[in-house]
């Protein structure tokens, strides 16, 4: 358990080849990693889909963070496979193994949105008190600025990520960036969160301590797709009142789409959920026009010298 020490890090950029923050930073890292390296942590900064990158597209064959899945991992056929399957099993075998004792500690995966979300840290498990301690410290070191903590561990939402080959994955997103876009202000805010993600690696492995503490946490419920016609064509847009109003409350009866023709259709679940990733132009193809999420607190359990 990594509880005792992480020394192995990985920096993940280009997992998507089109958002541009990520894979300028690890670039940047490989050329240079002392603004990486921390006492005790070898930080490896790493190009997961170098074809991707290479054609400034999302993906070449099929999406890289979804294909982490054990039929993937351990599909035969080499050569013949799906790129992103054989990358997945590359990184896999470097990485990983998903699962083992030898796997990485910590991966971070770093993303851009084009949605309206700001600083977003992505939690795969509501029991990994090491990343929630970690995203507690960087949230109190980047205020007032804010950073919110996303959980998907919905069993039918949650996907195979590439940073899931980690023993602690940590997946970070920051938009608003246009896809292929490099936005000054959204590669600082990245790389400001990344600075102190190393640091209180640093300071869990000098025997810092870290107190039980409580972090607000907004959990994946449910996927809301377009409105469609029989065809499956959209016939409806994000409603202007939704739009950019990322972990927003939206509230039964509050306007959600509106149809070409003008109409309003309104949100009529049951409850307030805090919308996120609100007409992300990556999500077209996967038929979702925004997640709804609930917000909870957990609590983090005391880690550090005993």
């Amino acid at each position: 358990d990594t509880s005792c020490h992480p020394e192995r890090v990985a920096i993940f950029g280009g997992t998507h080849g089109n958002e541009m923050s990520g894979v300028t930073l690890v670039n940047l890292w490989m050329k240079n990693s002392d603004e990486i390296q921390r006492k005790g942590v070898e930080a490896k900064p790493f190009i997961t889909n170098p074809k991707a990158v290479e054609k400034c597209t999302r993906y070449v064959d099929t999406d890289l963070n979804r294909a982490f899945t054990p039929e993937n991992l351990s599909a035969p056929g080499g050569d013949e496979l799906p790129y992103e399957v054989q990358r997945a099993q590359e990184i896999n075998k470097v990485f990983g193994p998903k699962g083992s004792p030898e796997a990485y500690d910590v991966i971070f995966d770093l993303h851009n949105t084009t949605s309206n979300m700001g600083c977003t840290l992505i939690l795969e498990s509501s029991k990994d008190h090491f990343n929630l301690q970690m995203m507690n410290y960087i949230k109190k070191a980047i205020a007032p600025a804010s950073c919110l903590v996303l959980l998907n561990e919905h069993p039918l939402l949650k996907y195979s990520t590439s940073r899931s080959v980690a023993k602690h994955p940590v997946g970070l997103e920051v938009g608003p960036q246009p896809q292929g876009v490099l936005r000054s202000n959204i590669f600082e805010a990245m790389r400001v969160i990344l600075k102190h993600a190393l640091d209180f690696i640093e300071l869990f492995n000098e025997g810092m301590e870290f107190p039980s503490c409580s972090v607000e946490v907004f959990r994946v419920s449910e996927r809301i797709d377009y409105p469609r016609d029989a065809n499956g064509n959209i016939i409806a847009m994000v409603h202007p009142n939704l739009q950019d109003c990322d972990w927003e409350p939206l509230n039964p009866g509050d306007p959600m789409f509106q149809t070409f023709d003008g109409k309003t259709i309104h949100y009529q679940g049951s409850g307030t959920v805090y919308p996120t990733f609100i007409n992300e132009a990556a999500y077209y193809e996967k038929q979702q026009a925004f997640v709804t999420t609930r917000r909870e607190t957990l609590v983090a359990s005391a880690i550090g010298k005993a």
